[in-house]
């Protein structure tokens, strides 16, 4: 065989092995873990391939796009809004989304994060103008979820999912914020005033219990004397009644006696006049308490 011949017969192996090679690359796609490729046909789409190998008719099926599957977060985004109340907020929000239908993604929106941006705001717009000041400040978990809900209903079409929408920080103006500065600060001198008055009507209320109770245990006393002195009124009747006058005198000279000597209390310079019949009454109790 001449050696053109077999150069030829060579190069023309060659040339086959290479085609083969050739297709064999552009029939297999090797597809990444975070990505998925979107096969177009003659212009159209094919296919969405996922992640491993996959094959497709070489020449006539293409890769249009190789779509990342990762999480994605758009920059913090700032927009204002006015509430309910008529006050001007400035709302910062943070939206984190990812590409689950990568052929609705690729056919339907061109700027997806500026699509994403754009309803995230006028959701936060929406509901804001919705709620008052205080709701905004106090209810923030429910404006999350309502602007997550929202966001995630309307970007359904474009093969996204939001998988978290957050309000970072509601902030005010200043004049707002001075307003309402002042207005916390009235808030805290009237419960200040509120609390001082409440303490003084406790302390009156206090005073006015323990008063209640001095006079209530002095009545007691007055009745336990009383009851006492009724019934040495009564051990006296009783003995006069026994005895007869003795006992009357007996007791008529005892608070002589009594007498007398509160009379005699007092400094050592003073001079005690006693009257006639003074000697008499002691002269009388002593006999009777010899008598006893």
């Amino acid at each position: 065989m001449p050696i053109e011949d077999f150069m030829g017969g060579n190069a023309v192996l060659i040339g086959i092995a290479v085609l083969i090679v050739l297709v064999v690359l552009k029939a297999i796609k090797i597809v990444p873990q975070s990505q998925k490729y979107v096969i177009e046909r003659f212009g159209k789409l094919r296919e969405v391939l996922g992640p491993g190998i996959n094959l497709i008719v070489p020449f006539i099926d293409s890769v249009a796009h190789k779509v990342s599957v990762l999480e994605r977060q758009l920059p913090n985004a700032s927009q204002d809004a006015i509430t309910a109340d008529n006050v001007l907020v400035k709302v910062e929000t943070s939206v984190f989304y990812r590409v689950i239908e990568p052929e609705k993604t690729v056919y339907r929106i061109r700027d997806v994060d500026g699509a994403i941006a754009t309803t995230v705001a006028g959701i936060v717009r929406s509901e804001i103008g919705k709620m008052e000041l205080d709701q905004v400040q106090s209810n923030r978990a429910e404006l999350i979820t309502k602007v997550r809900e929202q966001v995630a209903a309307m970007v359904d079409d474009w093969g996204i999912e939001v998988t978290r929408a957050e309000v970072l920080d509601v902030n005010l103006d200043d004049a707002t914020r001075a307003a309402m500065l002042q207005q916390l600060n009235a808030e805290r001198a009237r419960r200040a005033q509120v609390t001082e008055a409440e303490g003084r009507k406790r302390s009156v209320e206090l005073n006015a219990d323990a008063e209640l109770y001095a006079a209530e245990q002095q009545a007691k006393a007055r009745r336990v004397l009383a009851d006492a002195e009724a019934y040495a009124t009564g051990q006296m009747a009783e003995a006069i009644r026994q005895n007869g006058l003795e006992a009357a005198q007996y007791q008529v000279a005892l608070k002589q006696v009594e007498a007398l000597a509160e009379v005699a209390k007092g400094g050592g310079k003073q001079t005690v006049l006693l009257p006639a019949n003074a000697l008499d009454a002691f002269a009388n109790a002593f006999s009777m308490f010899k008598g006893k």
